[in-house]
């Protein structure tokens, strides 16, 4: 019996070994911008590409404002980007209008290039808000903070589209830590039952705050946990736009076509702290693991590569930076230009019909607003 046991507890691990081996990194660029793999190249014209390098660019001065902004007092939450573009910016670049995004906190990015006006990302980091409220036509919704949380409402939106027989989807990102959460495995799970249009992006950036994403789970990738949902798990470079473009655009064509959703891992590295609310990263990463992905850049990388096809150059990079600066400056401007915020306006906001306690207080605080 004991041997019997042995040999079962022996072949259990040998199948785990196995499963992990299936979940091999997707990769289209080399860190010298060089195609490794033909087979994935997505069908992409000169101007999509330039386009799409143009996104990671104004979005790399983007995230050196906001920092900068956040450091001066004039933005208040604010999580960091630089290293993440192509994971958030290639698989937003794979969208149609249509599609839905349900971001978590640090994909504000994406947001932006999916409608969101710029001004109203600053507004929602002060927490104003006319920042939460989107504009018609722009299908996001506000940023998540509880974590994980944003993987349930997916799911929801997705069997919603299905129901009304919509060629769309919905696209939801958490980091590795989301992944541990009780809600990511609910999500997937009721996507996949149900055959939602669902694409679940999980950025694993390798820290969820400060935790290794080792100690997070015993998984060998997170992209793996997709077999217990019964749905495909991808991985894939999440510092190569043209990988993760490739993944999500097929993911997006199988969720349309019937064939449910789709769980993509991107191996991506933030390169600043978690947020800006007192986090150091010098107290659990090493400069050693900084550089050697600062060597996977995906800004580098793609433009060694657009280069190469002669279709980008420095006066190119210096305009769109130019562009970011200014659309900046005029968005913070408009920002500060915006009504101060009331607390009863966030009555107001909050309830179509308060209770009696806070009527009573609203009235006080509305007679002080008059004066």
């Amino acid at each position: 019996m004991a041997s019997k046991t042995k040999n079962q507890g022996f072949d259990a691990m040998k199948q785990l070994e196995q499963i992990s081996e299936q979940f091999q990194t997707i990769q289209v660029l080399n860190e010298e911008g060089e195609v490794v793999n033909e087979a994935a190249m997505p069908d992409l014209t000169d101007e999509q590409l330039q386009e799409l390098m143009s996104r990671m660019v104004y979005t790399r001065i983007l995230d050196q404002r906001s920092i900068s902004l956040n450091r001066q007092g004039r933005l208040g939450f604010y999580a960091p980007t630089a290293g993440q573009e192509a994971s958030q910016l290639a698989s937003q670049y794979a969208l149609e209008k249509e599609d839905f995004i349900l971001p978590g906190y640090r994909d504000v990015p994406q947001m932006i290039w999916h409608g969101l006006p710029l001004y109203q990302a600053f507004l929602f980091s002060r927490g104003h808000f006319h920042g939460n409220q989107i504009p018609e036509g722009v299908n996001v919704i506000s940023p998540q903070i509880i974590i994980g949380a944003q993987i349930i409402q997916a799911a929801g939106v997705a069997l919603g589209m299905k129901k009304r027989g919509a060629k769309s989807v919905a696209i939801t990102y958490t980091g590795d830590g989301g992944a541990s959460q009780g809600d990511f495995y609910e999500g997937i799970n009721f996507a996949g039952a149900f055959k939602a249009p669902a694409i679940f992006v999980v950025q694993n950036n390798r820290f969820a705050i400060s935790t290794p994403v080792e100690k997070q789970s015993a998984a060998k990738t997170i992209a793996q946990k997709a077999v217990a949902a019964g749905i495909p798990g991808i991985q894939v470079d999440g510092m190569d736009p043209l990988a993760v473009y490739s993944a999500v655009k097929q993911a997006r064509e199988r969720a349309i076509n019937g064939e449910g959703p789709t769980l993509i891992e991107t191996l991506t590295y933030r390169y600043g702290p978690h947020t800006m609310a007192g986090d150091d990263p010098t107290r659990y990463r090493t400069s050693d693991l900084d550089n050697e992905w600062e060597k996977k850049d995906p800004l580098v990388r793609f433009r060694k590569f657009l280069e190469k096809k002669g279709i980008w150059n420095e006066e190119k990079e210096n305009e769109v930076i130019e562009k970011a600066k200014e659309d900046i400056k005029e968005a913070i401007k408009k920002a500060d230009e915006a009504p101060k915020q009331k607390v009863t306006d966030l009555m107001e906001n909050m309830y179509e019909q308060m209770p009696q306690n806070l009527e009573e207080q609203y009235a006080i605080y509305k007679e002080k607003e008059s004066k």
